[in-house]
């Protein structure tokens, strides 16, 4: 198998979410949700992997292969568990984190908010509400006082739009509204919400005399195909689709451009409101009709169904490249791989899109460093590259891991860990 080398530059990592991998009682909306029998294995947030407890023993196994950047999350509902009430005890243990991290070596990208809600917003009716996004700004401001001298790397949203569709169009993540209009503006309002968040985060740190703030959204983002190419039916679906589930959101929340139907609330003005093009990429759909989506019998696909299509990985970077020219940043790209039998040839793969794109990647974050509760699928999806025991909590390195550390230390494959890492494995349809 031939080798290839990584841009120069390029920063490798992992990413993580708070409520995948911390565990504890939080009061959050998917602590709620996690304790009903939506998930599919019947595991709650309460247990994942146990990391708040175990930060610093992950955080030098993290160093020990070798990561360069570490995209993770903070947990609103810990720092604000009530909304006149900060828990500093929560503040200093992320601090700890981020002082521990950069000792490390390790380049922090603090993600504001990702999926999760304080049980106070979400009674409040969360992003379906204009009147709300005072409280989030108020969050944000705490994130960058509290935060903001060990920070310069921030994510305000993780996938707004897989939030907005899963939970308000009949997916299945809370508060498992099914209501299109409620889509639209949920979407709307965490667009202005960003914008906001970008134009306060850089305003703070300025104030706090520092220069190098890069602040930004992480978009979801996924290739649409027909499933029968030759149809113009379920072509013109495929296009639609991807036009409302990421184009129209990466026009607002990049550019404050408000395309119908998406609602431009605060009348903001069209600009530039991202240091870098966010992205999480997984997969390709194949689209029969809008809303409808299939997989194809002959498709590599991971242990959660999802299709295998390195491809979509460079087809996604430069779909958001051509809305607005600035440095890309993956910062969620992972497999679904229970046995861990198929995981080093799928990063031989898409980090092979990484060796031949001429877009200029700058950051490059795996999910996920651990195994943890992956949303509806509990803790029967394992994403990591550090296998946990949900009993013992006891973490290992996976091979995959251990060849993601080659990656980093040679930066790139050389024909001798293609051999001994790749060659052996294969996707199963």
């Amino acid at each position: 198998m031939k080798g290839y080398r990584l841009p120069e530059g390029i920063l490798l990592g992992v990413a993580s979410t708070a409520t995948e991998i911390e565990g504890g009682f939080v009061r959050t909306n998917w602590d709620e949700w996690s304790r009903t029998d939506r998930i599919r294995d019947g595991a709650d947030s309460r247990r994942a992997a146990g990391h708040w407890e175990r930060v610093r023993s992950d955080l030098d196994l993290m160093a020990a292969l070798g990561v360069q950047t570490y995209r993770f999350s903070v947990e609103w509902a810990r720092i604000q568990p009530e909304p006149d009430r900060i828990d500093y005890e929560a503040v200093n243990h992320y601090r700890d984190e981020l002082i521990s991290m950069k000792s490390r070596g390790i380049r922090p990208i603090l993600t504001i908010h990702e999926f999760t809600n304080p049980i106070w917003f979400e009674r409040r009716g969360a992003f379906t509400r204009p009147a709300n996004v005072r409280s989030f700004l108020r969050y944000v401001g705490l994130v960058v006082n509290c935060f903001g001298d060990l920070v310069s790397d921030y994510v305000t949203f993780d996938a707004p739009n897989v939030y907005a569709w899963m939970g308000y169009a009949g997916h299945g993540f809370p508060p498992g509204d099914s209501n299109l209009i409620t889509v639209r503006r949920v979407l709307s309002v965490m667009a202005g919400c960003h914008i906001r968040a970008y134009e306060k985060i850089h305003r703070m740190r300025e104030a706090m005399g520092y220069t190098d703030t890069r602040v930004g959204v992480a978009l979801a983002m996924r290739s649409f195909a027909a499933l029968h190419p030759f149809s113009t039916t379920e072509s013109q679906a495929a296009r639609i689709s991807q036009y409302l589930y990421q184009e129209l959101p990466a026009r607002a929340f990049l550019l404050g451009d408000f395309q119908f139907p998406m609602e431009n609330l605060a009348r903001f003005r069209k600009g530039t409101y991202c240091d870098y093009l966010g992205l999480d990429y997984c997969t390709r759909s194949h689209v029969v009709r809008i809303g409808d989506n299939e997989t194809r019998a002959q498709d590599p696909k991971s242990d959660c169904g999802k299709e295998i299509y390195p491809q979509g990985l460079e087809d996604a970077m430069r779909e958001l490249y051509a809305i607005c020219q600035k440095p890309v940043w993956i910062l969620a790209n992972g497999v679904c791989d229970n046995s861990d039998s198929f995981r080093s040839l799928w990063l031989y793969d898409q980090l092979a899109v990484l060796a031949r794109t001429s877009l200029p990647v700058e950051r490059y974050c795996y999910y996920s460093f651990l195994d943890g509760f992956e949303w509806l699928g509990g803790e029967s999806r394992r994403y990591g590259l550090v296998h946990v025991d949900f009993e013992s909590g006891e973490r290992r390195v996976k091979r995959s891991g251990h060849f993601y550390r080659e990656i980093i230390a040679c930066r790139g494959v050389t024909e001798e860990l293609a051999e001994r890492y790749v060659k052996a494995q294969q996707y199963h349809p």
